[in-house]
C-alpha cells in the first residue's frame, strides 16, 4: 500500500511538473480543435473512443494511423483512444525504440490479455522512422489483436508506411490548424486551472497574436513558447505576458507584419517585384520578413508558382518546375526546413532570365476568344471517333503530324477568325532567344507561307 501512494504522489507531481501542451492536453474529443472533419457524430474516430462502433473493443474496431502535420493533435487522440476504455496503455517513439521493444511490447500485451483480459493500445510516434523490418515486426499482433496500433506520422502513409500495416489500419488525415484554432488553444491555456490560470498571469491581445502567427498551425510549439514567456514573465515580477516576453522566449523579434492588412499585401507586392527585377538580395529579404511574421509558407511558394510562368517563362524552362518543387517541399517539410527550398527557389527565380512571353500570349488568345473571334473548329480536328462523325465530315482531311517531314504538317489548325494571329512572340531573353526562329519556322511550314527572301534579294 505504501508503495502505491508514492507511485500516486509521484503521478500528481509528474503531471504537475509536465510541459504546458501535456498539461493542458484535451480530455475528450469535444476539446479537440480545427478537426471537426475527422470528429463529427457518427464518424469512425469518434464511435472507436466513444465505444458505438461495432466489437466491444479497439482491438476489433481495428488499429488507426494518424496522418497530419506536426502540433495537430495526433498524440492527443492517440491519448483519447487509450484511455476510452480499460485497456493498457503503451508508447513507443520510432527515434529510439527497436524491434527488440516492439517484440517485447507485444510480448507483455499478450501476457495482459491472458491474465486480465485487458487489450493494449500501442501508441508509435513517427512510425515513418520505423524501417521496414520494424513494421513488419508489429504485423502478427495487429493481425491477430494482440494490440490495437495508433500510430502517428508527418509523412504520407503510402510512401512510409508498408503496405500490410497500411491495409491493416484506419487512416485518419489530420488538417493543418488555422490561425483562430492555434489562437482558441493558447486562450483555453491561459485561462485552464491546468494551464496558467493560477499562476494570475494575464496574457495580452498582441502576445497571443505573435504567438499564433510564430506557431504556424503547431499548437504544440505554440504552447511550449506561451510557457516560456510566462516562466520569464514571472521571473521579472510581470503580472502580465507581452509580446516583449515571447520575443525574449523564442528569441526572435516581432515583425510588424498584419497579415490581414496593407503591410501583408506590401511586403508580398515587393517579394515578387524584386524577383522580377532581378534584386537576389532584395527577394530573400522579402522572403525572410515574411517566414519571419508568420506568413503561410504555402502562400509564398503559391505565389512563386504564378512567377515563374508570369515573368520568366521559357525563358528558363526549369523555373515553373522549380517553383513547384518549392511548394511540394514546404508542403512536406513544413517549417522551419521549409524556408530552405523557397529560398533556392528565390534565389533561381531572381536570377533566371525574364519573360512576360508567356503572359502576353495567352492575354492576346484570351482576348479574341472575349471578342468574339472563335468560329467553329476546322472539319479535319473534329472529333471523329464516335458514330456517325465521320459522315458530318470530321476528321475528313486531317493530316497526320507524325507522317509529314520533321513531324511537322501544313494544315489549318486554328478556326478561320483568328488564321494568321500570332499570339506567342519570344523575347531574345535566355532560352527563349533560341526559340524565335524555331517558331517562325513553324509557322511558316503549318501555315504553308513560303520562306522570307534573304535580305537584300
Amino acid at each position: 500500500m505504501p508503495e502505491d501512494l508514492f507511485t500516486a504522489a509521484g503521478d500528481e507531481r509528474a503531471a504537475a511538473m509536465a510541459p504546458l501542451a501535456a498539461r493542458v492536453r484535451p480530455r475528450n474529443l469535444d476539446e479537440v480543435v480545427g478537426q471537426d472533419h475527422i470528429l463529427a457524430p457518427g464518424s469512425p474516430l469518434r464511435r472507436l473512443v466513444e465505444g458505438t462502433g461495432s466489437g466491444s473493443g479497439t482491438a476489433r474496431a481495428g488499429s488507426l494511423i494518424l496522418w497530419g502535420p506536426p502540433g495537430t493533435g495526433k498524440t492527443t487522440l492517440a491519448h483519447l483512444v487509450a484511455t476510452s476504455g480499460d485497456r493498457h496503455y503503451v508508447e513507443l517513439s520510432a527515434v529510439t525504440a527497436g524491434v527488440k521493444d516492439v517484440r517485447a511490447v507485444i510480448d507483455g500485451a499478450r501476457r495482459e490479455l491472458g491474465a486480465s483480459g485487458r487489450g493494449t493500445v500501442l501508441f508509435v510516434d513517427e512510425v515513418h522512422r520505423f524501417s521496414k523490418t520494424q513494421q513488419d515486426a508489429l504485423l502478427p499482433a495487429v493481425e491477430n489483436g494482440w494490440v490495437t496500433l495508433v500510430a502517428a506520422t508527418t509523412e504520407n502513409p503510402s510512401f512510409a508506411v508498408v503496405s500490410p500495416l497500411l491495409s491493416r489500419s484506419l487512416l485518419i488525415t489530420l488538417r493543418p490548424l488555422q490561425d483562430h484554432d492555434v489562437r482558441l488553444v493558447l486562450e483555453r491555456a491561459v485561462a485552464d486551472p491546468r494551464g496558467l490560470a493560477d499562476t494570475g498571469l494575464k496574457v495580452s491581445a498582441d502576445a497571443l497574436d505573435q504567438l499564433t502567427r510564430l506557431s504556424a498551425g503547431d499548437a504544440r510549439w505554440g504552447l511550449t513558447a506561451l510557457e516560456a514567456a510566462a516562466g520569464g514573465a514571472q521571473a521579472s515580477g510581470a503580472d502580465t505576458v507581452e509580446i516583449a516576453d515571447v520575443e525574449r522566449a523564442v528569441d526572435r523579434a516581432a515583425v510588424r507584419y498584419d497579415r490581414d492588412g496593407d503591410e501583408h499585401y506590401d511586403v508580398t507586392s515587393a517579394l515578387i517585384k524584386s524577383v522580377r527585377g532581378s534584386d537576389v538580395d532584395a527577394s530573400l529579404h522579402y522572403l525572410a520578413r515574411m517566414v519571419e511574421a508568420g506568413e503561410d509558407p504555402r502562400f509564398i511558394a503559391r505565389r512563386l508558382v504564378i512567377l515563374a510562368s508570369e515573368d520568366i517563362g521559357l525563358a528558363d524552362p526549369t523555373a515553373l518546375p522549380t517553383a513547384v518543387a518549392a511548394y511540394q517541399a514546404v508542403q512536406l517539410v513544413g517549417l522551419p526546413e521549409g524556408r530552405l527550398p523557397l529560398a533556392q527557389a528565390v534565389i533561381a527565380l531572381a536570377l533566371a532570365p525574364k519573360s512576360n512571353a508567356v503572359t502576353s500570349a495567352i492575354g492576346a488568345a484570351t482576348a479574341d476568344v472575349r471578342d468574339g473571334r472563335i468560329g467553329p473548329v476546322p472539319p479535319g480536328l473534329r472529333d471523329a471517333h464516335y458514330p456517325g462523325a465521320k459522315t458530318l465530315g470530321h476528321g475528313t482531311g486531317y493530316l497526320y503530324a507524325h507522317d509529314a517531314p520533321h513531324a511537322v504538317a501544313t494544315q489549318q489548325y486554328p478556326p478561320d477568325a483568328v488564321v494568321g494571329r500570332d499570339y506567342y512572340t519570344p523575347t531574345d531573353h535566355g532560352a527563349e532567344r533560341d526559340l524565335a526562329e524555331r517558331v517562325a519556322r513553324l509557322r511558316r511550314i503549318v501555315r504553308g507561307t513560303p520562306p522570307e527572301p534573304p535580305v537584300g534579294s
